[in-house]
């Protein structure tokens, strides 16, 4: 998927994110390669560890592209982990790679385990190889690049197409979210409309994710031509704070009946396979992120809960809902405390989330800290 710019120094401090907690652009970044799988096993260590020789093997931009064709060619499920050098916490050296590399080449070299909560993004590379464009690494460009990146992690298949890449999830064919376009390079309407057709055009209603102001005009193209459209304020907070213990995590099973009982209320008419992938398909994202169900319990039932998806530095907060029986009694506040907790907790220092830019959450989560910090558009397409 194309990225949005590239990285570049900055000298204007980046705006504070919730209560004043500035999250600053980071443009000096190191690179590290790894696979989906392999990443999901770093996130369970809390560390990238030294592999075959002593150290982690770490690349700048303009050489990341070297290793990446030597250890990984023709393959279709590598990431860059981009590091803050900041947060690498152990000395880190400028070696010589192998004796064919370019004599000048100097790669740096991690001497120890290397903490995830160091990784501010993870960017699928896909061949061929080249160098990357990395995205501006304030909490915009991070929030963008966490929300995109985790659905096409997931995915078991994708395509290129006008101004990104179209995800298809095997597990899941009926959730649109992991099944759908996602674009944040120019495109106009008509492209999505047709990239939509051409490649999701078996699916009842394709949908497509349009992420980034730039993409305005296309989304409302798209509204005037008749689809359905609605707008997205992307909004982010500092981790950290206290826990709240009201807040259980629970395996996710746990929340199966609370989830079902949700999607009924918004889908009265939904088919039992429907509903089944609806309701677990956190489940395929607990494959390549570090994924926590939180639970308030009431008479032993769940009547709210929410899900964490930890990511290196930057964590992802979603699904939180109440049972409508059980609101205005703290509940969302008590969920998004542990969560913010959790995320600190785990060495993330960005919460984000996506809120429909006309409903009231937007503003329950502004009075709560966050900030928008990106805006989407979520297009369902009719033919």
């Amino acid at each position: 998927m194309p990225k949005t710019r590239p990285a570049r120094r900055s000298t204007t401090p980046a705006p504070p994110i919730g209560g004043g907690r500035r999250i600053a652009p980071v443009t000096d970044v190191l690179l590290h390669l790894a696979t989906t799988a392999e990443w999901r096993t770093h996130l369970g260590r809390g560390e990238v560890r030294p592999s075959v020789a002593e150290f982690v093997h770490l690349s700048g931009p303009d050489q990341v592209a070297l290793p990446a064709q030597r250890l990984f060619a023709g393959r279709a499920d590598v990431n860059l982990l981009v590091l803050d050098p900041a947060r690498i916490g152990v000395e880190v050296r400028y070696e010589p790679g192998l004796p064919t590399d370019p004599a000048s080449m100097l790669f740096p070299h991690a001497y120890g385990p290397v903490p995830a909560s160091a990784v501010l993004a993870v960017l699928p590379y896909r061949p061929e190889f080249t160098a990357p464009v990395l995205p501006a690494l304030d909490a915009a460009g991070r929030a963008v690049a966490v929300l995109t990146s985790v659905l096409r992690r997931t995915a078991t298949s994708e395509e290129p197409v006008t101004g990104g890449i179209a995800v298809r999830t095997a597990s899941v064919p009926r959730s649109n979210q992991h099944n759908q376009l996602l674009v944040n390079g120019p495109a106009d309407a008509a492209a999505v409309a047709a990239d939509a057709a051409r490649v999701l055009g078996d699916r009842p209603r394709p949908a497509a994710l349009l992420v980034g102001d730039h993409l305005e005009d296309t989304a409302a193209a798209l509204a005037a031509a008749g689809h359905t459209v609605g707008a997205l304020t992307v909004m982010a907070a500092p981790a950290g704070g206290p826990s709240s213990p009201g807040v259980r995590t629970v395996d996710p099973d746990e929340l199966r009946p609370f989830r079902d009982a949700a999607w009924r209320r918004a889908v009265p008419d939904v088919d039992a396979e429907s509903l089944a992938q609806l309701s677990d398909r956190w489940l395929r994202e607990a494959e390549v992120v570090d994924l926590r169900c939180l639970a308030v319990e009431h008479d032993g039932a769940v009547v709210a809960a929410a899900v964490l998806e930890v990511d290196g530095a930057t964590a992802v907060l979603d699904a939180v809902e109440t049972d409508p029986a059980h609101r205005r009694r703290g509940h969302g506040d008590a969920l998004l405390a542990e969560a913010l907790a959790q995320a600190g907790d785990a060495g993330c220092d960005l919460v984000v989330l996506e809120a429909d830019a006309a409903a009231h959450p937007r503003h329950w989560y502004a009075r709560r800290g966050f900030r928008e910090v990106a805006r989407a558009w979520q297009a369902t397409l009719s033919y």
